[in-house]
Formats: C-alpha cells, structure tokens, sequence
C-alpha cells in the first residue's frame, strides 16, 4: 500500500511539474525533504555526503545545476518531525531540471565499484521513514 502511494505521488508530480514550472525561464529551485528513521541521522548524512553528494557537484560542473545546499533542522522537538534533512537544488531551468540526467554515467565515473555504490544507495534510503520532492515557484507579494 505505501510504495502504491509513493507511486502515485510521484506520478502526480511528474505530471504537474511540466505545467506548474513553466512560468519561469531562468534557474529553478527544488526543495527535497527526507525524514531518517529515528537514531540513524548520521549514517543518511555520511552516505548522502560519500555517494550522492560528489554526483550533484558533478552536475553542476556540467552546468545542469547551478547550486546545491543541505539543511538540518536546529532542533527535533518541534512536535512535528516532518523533516530531519532537506537539500536545495537550484537548476540551471526548467529543462534541466525535468530533462534527464547524466547521472549513472557521473555514478559509473566516480564509483567503478557499482555493487558497493549501490548497496550504500539503497541503504540510504533503507534509513528513510518519508522522502518529498518540491518544486519551488517564486511568488511576487510585492505587485
């Protein structure tokens, strides 16, 4: 039932992204949201910092990318929890962002040891309770 769910979420934001993010011709800014499972905080970091983070420097060495920022929440306890570690994406546009990547090539690049790379990736997101992507549109409140 939840990977049921998790599809149709996902199919409903590959649907609406081509419509909702084409206002704009310039950059594009993603937020995704993870929420890590309870006491596993610093084993998501160490494997998104080893594995996926060198992938997304590499795109933005191709130029598909123009930034990539991480966040931790200050503290834990704010009673909702929605959240334990988020990334900002910033795209170079909305082509870029929704196009496909050259991603498994940068990951055959950087890790020549693909059964190793893709253990540890399906780890990580073994650690996850919940996963959303964001598109992000700027709202002008100042018209």
């Amino acid at each position: 039932m939840r990977k049921a769910v998790a599809l149709l979420a996902f199919v409903v934001f590959c649907v609406s992204v081509p419509i909702t993010l084409h206002a704009e011709d310039g950059p594009v800014r993603a937020a995704y949201y993870y929420k890590v499972k309870w006491g596993f905080q610093d084993e998501f970091t160490d494997l998104f910092r080893r594995n996926h983070l060198p992938v997304l420097k590499e795109e933005i060495k191709a130029g598909r990318m123009k930034s990539v920022r991480t966040f931790v929440p200050e503290y834990h306890g704010d009673g909702r929890a929605d959240w334990t570690f988020a990334v900002e994406i910033v795209y170079r546009d909305v082509a870029a962002m929704t196009g496909p990547s050259d991603d498994d090539a940068i990951q055959k690049r950087l890790f020549p040891d693909r059964a190793k790379f893709l253990k540890e990736e399906q780890r990580r997101f073994e650690l996850l309770d919940a996963h959303w992507d964001v598109p992000l549109n700027t709202l002008s409140v100042d018209k």
